[in-house]
């Protein structure tokens, strides 16, 4: 399947929820695997289901021609009592990010997140925006990470993420600004893009210099724009069923796709639904977000995505 300039893969968030619990959690890392390969696909983020013994996840993706392309990492930087702890914690999972041959590490601020912050308690309902000196540790603390990326041959790629302190335009440029071009770059995902409040096509062409990891997600804009309206937090957007695959929601990739075909981008993108896999079908989701792709670079410039 040639025409692209990049490497398409595909998220196991697609068939086993990692912020919604219930979603496919009775789904098997073999089937998940079983299913990535059926679909021709060559590249998996770690998911919560796979094996976290290295010998054992290295001989499950190899046996089946598949390579980890990354795994989320949370971190506390904008607080600075963590700091240490947080940056020792980053350099094992580099070093496990390494060893499976991966490129990028997704990485996200969890610091005021309704949701991933592990100091906030169960009855807030907001996410807490950061003051300056949060900005400012932030930066420092992410400079440093990426820094221990580099080390371990690695690139830190920040996540901007729906029900986080880096979730709208205004958010990822000033996190752009604050951090070192050579150590912090950006995963670009157009469904969190459209999320908080960005035209996923204004980011791409604003960041695309900084841009190292790509996560293909649509959004079904009614459901959003009900969901808003409502007052919903982010993980309630998941399960009303804001999220899917390319091509079965409401953003245009035709000018996306051509965007990163023009620019020759070479790295990963993979496809992401982040909906309840008992309703949609995450093999037959996929099959047809990879037909979807693929008829809007109908005239190929060189590449393969496998």
């Amino acid at each position: 399947m040639a025409g692209f300039s990049f490497r398409i893969g595909v998220h196991p968030i697609n068939w086993v929820g990692e912020d919604v619990k219930e979603h496919g959690d009775d789904t098997t890392y073999e089937q998940i695997l079983e299913d990535i390969q059926a679909l021709g696909l060559r590249g998996t983020e770690m998911g919560r289901k796979y094996p976290t013994e290295i010998g054992l996840l290295k001989q499950a993706l190899s046996g089946r021609g598949i390579q980890l392309v990354s795994q989320w990492k949370s971190v506390l930087f904008s607080d600075p009592a963590y700091r240490e702890q947080e940056l020792e914690a980053y350099r094992k999972h580099a070093r496990f990010l390494k060893d499976m041959g991966a490129e990028v590490i997704s990485t996200c601020e969890v610091g005021g997140s309704l949701h991933f912050d592990p100091r906030r308690t169960p009855n807030e309902r907001t996410v807490l925006p950061l003051d300056n000196a949060g900005w400012e540790s932030l930066a420092e603390g992410l400079n440093m990470a990426g820094r221990i990326a580099r080390e371990h041959g690695l690139k830190l790629t920040y996540h901007h993420h729906g029900g986080t302190v880096i979730e709208r335009p205004e958010e990822i440029d000033k996190l752009m600004e604050l951090t070192d071009p050579e150590a912090v770059w950006l995963l670009f995902d157009t469904g969190h893009a459209l999320y908080g409040g960005a035209d996923p096509l204004t980011l791409l062409r604003k960041h695309y210099d900084r841009i190292a990891y790509v996560h293909l997600k649509d959004v079904r804009a009614g459901n959003l724009r009900q969901a808003k309206e409502a007052g919903a937090d982010f993980v309630t957007c998941i399960r009303q069923g804001v999220f899917t695959v390319p091509g079965d929601g409401d953003i245009d990739f035709r000018p996306i796709i051509a965007e990163l075909v023009g620019r020759g981008y070479d790295g990963w993108a993979m496809l992401e639904g982040e909906q309840d896999p008992a309703e949609h079908p995450p093999r037959e989701y996929a099959a047809k977000a990879l037909d979807y792709l693929h008829s809007l670079n109908s005239a190929p410039k060189g590449g393969d995505h496998l």
